[in-house]
């Protein structure tokens, strides 16, 4: 950025020491119980404990956080009684205690300012920076209405700062969780079965006899039951069909690895529902009482043979009928894992109906060793006025993706660049718990969004690269030191969780929800927030759902029983699902009135050209995106990623082990680091593998700087969705360099 209005500086000095302390990752398909019970003995003699959920992925595992004598937190541990977890926390849960003792921690408030003709970050007072937060929020609100003001958030900061934004009259919110990642299998779900599949995913893995995993990398992403369950499914002689183009964890368990030419899933798909149907080997039961649109499906895929998609996706035919009657063979209790980060070609939202179809043909929604009905209970809201309705959200701000149900980040990162046709200015932003510069495709865009903007204000417990554009940044408490709303998420059966401090919140730092109550205090919103510590909405809210604040620090966590029904469908149910015809709708009309195809299609995406391949990412099982690269306990884990390249690529390009490279994307992006690579058979020879998280660009994350290369740089080619606004990510190609870019160009 030559002429930034918001030129991006790195977070200076403030270094205090801390102590890190040891953690170690079990297997991830499980641990050793002789071991655990040994350390969970030791731990409850020795030490306090306090009740938590996690927050190092939005899995919210119950916890027990164990201090000592000196108030020092050592060790975190699962909550048995907890079906998030069963007891079992994964390297990242584990290693969350890390989260607190790293001390490149942001440790104060800090505010941008010019200093000797230079921007710079100088520490400053909560009460100075509180009071210059809401001053410029008062000044936007009164000239461009309070909807200008946008928040982008994630996970238990995020609700914090969204019930401020509502309160002052701003329903300019998003996410990147949606958009950039689950949000086109919510659509597809919801298209056919009336339900988002939502998050813990309900899929009954413990029981199903056949798993099929397309790009869904269990094992790797360590959601934590999922992976238990998957490994007890093995065990049990559960059959696993895994496409991917790389031999993940996940395939090396499998029965079947799919190694598909990437960007043809659709084509697989829709070549195993012609086997299923003109074999006749789908739930022809299941299909005739619930379901709506088959013989248009039967015609649709009519063409779709096997032999049509080996042309497309180099499976063999053979293979493709095998893995089809497998699944047949298996259900109901047959589970098409609808996947989480789905964002990739941008025909995502079409892609997940053609999960959802099969799932339907193969009878396994709401079936045992399918999909369970998941359920949760309510958690009261606290007593405050009615919200102000404002003139303009994020609806409208995504108002050309008509089957968008929440706020597309990109969408407001373009409403945030001024131009003729922006109906929607928006003027600032507020980022809770995001870090954008790992989470959002095209760089260049984003940078263009934040130099538009009147004031920018960035909450992070950690000095992650967007706090480098920020004026105002305020340090947010681990969820180790701080209360939080209480945990109820969908599940096999209703439970809630809570997060209680087990130490006080350490240097200058502050929970989220004391910030946006200081700061909705200061813009005279204090009848939203009739409270002095958020504690009191807690044993609120306990107490009136029949428990107490001092039970629920004995217990952690608290089981109800199902109300909502049984888990499955009883055989002579006439049940009815919450779409518009109440079936399962095979065709869509919704989509049809629309305008888009009510059944899915393949599409051809483009391919790399000459001397570039794709670029797949993924994750790592000790890490959560970019969030945990710094954390001393999972640092030591993982402190890099590296380039998974085939041998038969290694050869042409000439290429070693270890070798350090460069990586050029299709629009001239030079990544800024170099990354070592890793010659393996487990790749196709048109692409190449790293891990999502690394590569960061600011020196005061010392352990993670430098350290390999951040993928999202090189995503600077995007695919809309046209449904749902999802962006697609995975149509991005990259060529080698094997000499230093950076000395060649005088960079």
């Amino acid at each position: 950025m030559t002429t930034s209005r918001r030129k991006f500086i790195k977070i200076s000095a403030l270094s205090i020491g801390g102590v890190a302390a040891a953690s170690s990752a079990f297997n991830m398909f499980g641990s050793n119980p002789y071991v655990d019970e040994l350390v969970r003995e030791n731990l409850t003699k020795k030490f306090n404990r306090t009740p938590t959920y996690c927050e190092v992925c939005f899995w919210k595992c119950a916890a027990w956080t164990y201090t000592d004598e000196e108030g020092t937190i050592k060790k975190i541990i699962g909550n048995e009684e907890d079906s998030h977890c069963y007891g079992r926390l994964c390297p990242r849960g584990t290693g969350g205690v890390g989260m607190y003792h790293d001390d490149d921690r942001l440790k104060t408030p800090l505010i941008r300012k010019m200093v000797n003709g230079e921007e710079t970050f100088v520490e400053a007072s909560w009460t100075e920076a509180l009071d210059l937060i809401a001053s410029k929020f008062k000044v936007i609100k009164e000239e461009f209405g309070a909807e200008s003001i946008a928040l982008l958030k994630h996970g238990s900061p995020g609700k914090h700062f969204e019930h401020l934004f509502k309160a002052f009259g701003s329903d300019t919110i998003a996410e990147p969780a949606y958009a950039q990642c689950r949000g086109p299998r919510e659509t597809g779900f919801a298209l056919t079965y009336g339900s988002w599949v939502g998050s813990p995913e309900p899929t009954d893995i413990r029981d199903t006899k056949c798993l099929v995993l397309i790009g869904s990398h269990i094992g790797e992403n360590m959601h934590n039951t999922q992976v238990q369950e998957m490994s007890d499914a093995i065990d049990n002689g559960a059959t696993i069909i895994t496409v991917d183009p790389r031999l993940s964890t996940a395939a090396s368990k499998s029965k079947y690895w799919l190694a598909i030419k990437p960007a043809t899933d659709i084509a697989l798909m829709l070549s195993w529902i012609h086997v299923l149907i003109y074999e006749g080997i789908y739930d022809k039961d299941y299909i005739k009482k619930y379901a709506k649109g088959f013989d248009e499906l039967k015609e649709h895929v009519r063409q779709f043979t096997p032999e049509w998609a080996y042309g497309i996706t180099t499976i063999k035919p053979e293979v493709i009928r095998r893995t089809a009657r497998e699944m047949a063979n298996a259900s109901p209790a047959v589970i098409i894992h609808p996947g989480r980060h789905v964002v990739w070609y941008g025909d995502d939202s079409q892609r997940a109906r053609t999960m959802a179809i099969l799932n339907a043909l193969l009878g396994s929604w709401g079936r045992r060793g399918g999909f369970y009905f998941k359920e949760k209970i309510n958690v009261p809201k606290y007593p405050h006025p009615k919200y102000p309705h404002p003139k303009w959200g994020w609806q409208e701000i995504g108002e050309k993706y008509p089957l968008a149900q929440m706020g597309i980040t990109t969408e407001v990162i373009n409403a945030s660049i001024p131009h003729k046709d922006n109906k929607y200015p928006i003027k600032a932003w507020m980022v809770a718990g995001t870090n954008l510069t790992k989470a959002i495709p095209n760089k260049a865009l984003l940078e263009k969004a934040i130099n538009e903007l009147d004031f920018m204000v960035v909450v992070d417990t950690m000095p992650m690269d967007v706090t480098g554009y920020a004026d105002v940044v305020l340090p947010e408490c681990t969820y180790l030191e701080r209360y939080d709303g209480i945990r109820s998420a969908t599940n096999r059966e209703p439970s809630i969780a809570v997060r209680i401090p087990a130490v006080a919140p350490k240097y200058n730092s502050k929970p989220a929800w004391w910030m946006a109550k200081e700061i909705g205090d200061r813009l005279n919103l204090n009848e939203f927030f009739n409270y002095t510590d958020y504690k009191e909405v807690i044993e609120w809210q306990l107490d009136k759902m029949g428990t107490s604040l001092e039970e629920m620090k004995k217990i952690g966590v608290k089981n109800y029983p199902r109300t909502s029904g049984p888990l499955y469908l009883k055989e002579d149910e006439n049940y009815t699902f919450p779409t518009e015809s109440g079936k399962i709708e095979l065709y869509s009309q919704e989509l049809k009135n629309l305008g888009f195809d009510p059944l899915p299609k393949y599409t051809k995406h483009p391919e790399p050209p000459q001397g570039f391949y794709r670029l797949n990412y993924g994750r790592a099982p000790m890490h959560t995106f970019s969030r945990t690269a710094n954390n001393p306990n999972l640092n030591d884990l993982k402190d890099e990623n590296n380039l998974w390249v085939n041998p038969k690529v290694a050869r042409i390009i000439g290429l070693k082990k270890n070798q350090e490279v460069w990586l050029k994307n299709q629009d001239g992006i030079i990544s800024t680091f170099s990354i070592k690579v890793r010659i393996t058979e487990r790749v196709r020879w048109d692409s190449v593998y790293m891990v999502h998280g690394f590569g960061h660009n600011n020196k005061k994350l010392k352990r993670a700087f430098g350290k390999g290369i951040n993928d999202t740089q090189l995503i600077t080619k995007v695919a809309i969705d046209p449904i749902m606004g999802g962006t697609g990510m995975r149509g991005n190609f990259v060529t080698i360099l094997t000499e230093d870019p950076h000395k060649t160009i005088g960079i």
